[in-house]
């Protein structure tokens, strides 16, 4: 097993006092045994370096690790699983040539590494041990304290029975996950929501990123999610910091697209979408070395697996960006007939989960499914609306829209969204029940701005009224506007079909009844 860290430099006589270190095994009851304490500091005063050890609960020396004068680089612990305390079942035992404390590097790599133990053995001027400094993490406390640190001034008085104490501090720590609720067995991932402000290179470099991973390290979270978009560089910059997954806003909409997509539009929209935000963030890590359709008569050394991978991508997006070609083409010719027909065309628009879909279903008699979901809805469907005296409009349901939608996705939507420039008419709709329905309005009529739809009129729809006062509700109404509906109530639709048909027809005749069926999906 070879010596971690910079041992450039040293002589064979030292590299192999290193390697003895190997085989040294500690007794599981001490932090460390006073014979390796002495062959350490005498090392590491003679190098004039920084040298460290990992040891397990067994005591057994894992790693050796060479560094300066001012600290060491601990390797890639990935393989070492946390336990159920949330334990790494490590210690980190290394010098400090100046018999100083603990820095605050080396409690940060205790709580994020999730060690047993972080440990500095002091060297004095001969190049013996001198004091010594250890800290651990605590349980979840009133105070927030991440770690304790702790102090003995020579190695004698160093009196821890560390088997024992480990075995307490386990329980302990595994008590604060079941007074938190986190229950260990349950097979779904768990997650830390971070939002951070605009300057988020700022808060990276100050360090609240490694204060948000501690946190989350604490809750036995498995990701991170960012409700803002990252950059490649910044997604691998927070995940070399830790084991967790690291999610931003795009993916996680990614995703749900990708489960709601059921056409094969809006598949291929998702799909497209996908692509384009994997490609530049592919990671060469473990592939440098993977050198494929080389040798004798291939090109030269060959690709990378990392250029295979991304020139496949590629390949695949052109031909994804063909095929909605040709999807767009066969939207533009049913446009084209609907418009021929002169028949009024009405697109329901509305911030996700808004009730667009139920309110379709409702006034048509259709069922095209809803659910209580984000993005519910991704493909467009389009129903007829059948009014008295044989009149009728054509209604399209779209995708819900949501704030600060990324630019990736309108680009992959915009062929969905197309079919809104058509429209003679924007249902508006708004969950009136939601605390923040005016920041939804203006997140909806943002994006119709940005698709130049701004000026196609709308009529704004104030949905689930059932769930609102009625005196706040008709001050609302009055306010802005708005037409007040229940999407699963067809009796409270008498105002919203009076305002159609005098949008329509001018108020000709007047509303007799409900229309009676919904007609059969335009195509």
């Amino acid at each position: 097993m070879d010596v971690l860290g910079q041992t450039s430099g040293l002589k064979a006589a030292q590299l192999n006092a290193l390697e003895r270190v190997y085989r040294r095994r500690i007794d599981p009851s001490e932090v460390v045994s006073a014979e390796l304490a002495r062959f350490i500091c005498g090392l590491s005063h003679e190098l004039r370096r920084q040298i460290g050890i990992l040891v397990d609960r067994t005591g057994s020396v894992k790693y050796v690790m060479v560094g300066d004068d001012r600290e060491i680089m601990l390797p890639d612990l990935t393989d070492y699983a946390l336990g159920r305390s949330g334990l790494r079942g490590l210690r980190c035992i290394h010098t400090h040539l100046k018999n100083e404390g603990l820095s605050q590097d080396d409690l940060t790599d205790l709580a994020l590494l999730r060690l047993d133990m972080m440990v500095a053995i002091g060297v004095n001027g001969s190049g013996f041990p001198a004091s010594v400094y250890y800290a651990h993490i605590l349980p979840e406390n009133p105070t927030n304290q991440q770690v304790e640190q702790l102090f003995a001034p020579s190695l004698g008085a160093l009196d821890l029975n560390l088997k024992q104490f480990l075995q307490g501090l386990d329980h302990e720590l595994e008590r604060g996950l079941e007074i938190g609720n986190i229950d260990l067995s349950d097979p779904r991932e768990r997650a830390i929501l971070v939002s951070v402000s605009q300057a988020r290179r700022r808060e990276i470099d100050e360090g609240k990123i490694k204060e948000v991973v501690i946190r989350a390290l604490q809750q036995r979270a498995t990701m991170l999610v960012f409700d803002q978009d990252l950059s490649p560089t910044q997604v691998r910059s927070i995940a070399a910091l830790t084991d967790l997954k690291v999610v931003d806003r795009s993916q996680i909409i990614l995703d749900i697209f990708a489960r709601r997509a059921h056409t094969l539009d809006g598949k291929v929209q998702v799909e497209l979408a996908q692509l384009k935000y994997i490609l530049p963030r592919l990671s060469g890590k473990g592939t440098e070395l993977s050198r494929l359709m080389g040798g004798i008569g291939g090109r030269g050394p060959g690709e990378t697996k990392l250029e295979i991978d991304r020139r496949r991508i590629r390949e695949r997006i052109t031909r994804l960006e063909k095929r909605l070609k040709q999807m767009s083409r066969g939207r533009l010719q049913r446009r084209s007939r609907r418009i021929r027909a002169e028949v009024p065309i009405i697109s329901i628009v509305g911030y996700t989960n808004a009730g667009k879909s139920t309110l379709l279903n409702s006034l048509t008699r259709s069922e095209v499914f809803t659910e209580d979901l984000l993005f519910a809805t991704l493909d467009t469907s389009t129903r007829r609306l059948r009014f008295p005296l044989d009149r009728e409009v054509i209604i399209t349901d779209t995708v819900g829209f949501i704030r600060k939608l990324p630019p990736s996705l309108m680009g992959a939507f915009k062929s969905t969204l197309e079919e809104l420039s058509d429209a003679d008419l924007l249902l508006h709709v708004v969950d009136l029940s939601n605390p923040r329905f005016e920041e939804q309005i203006q997140a909806v009529e943002q994006i119709l701005a940005d698709l130049d739809l701004g000026h196609i009129p709308h009529l704004l729809v104030f949905n689930k009224i059932d769930l609102v006062d009625p005196e706040e509700c008709q001050a609302l109404c009055r306010r802005f506007k708005a037409v007040a509906v229940c999407a699963q109530d067809r009796r409270s639709f008498e105002m919203l079909l009076d305002q159609l048909q005098q949008r329509f027809w001018h108020g000709d005749d007047e509303i007799e009844s409900m229309p009676d069926d919904g007609g059969g999906v335009d195509s």
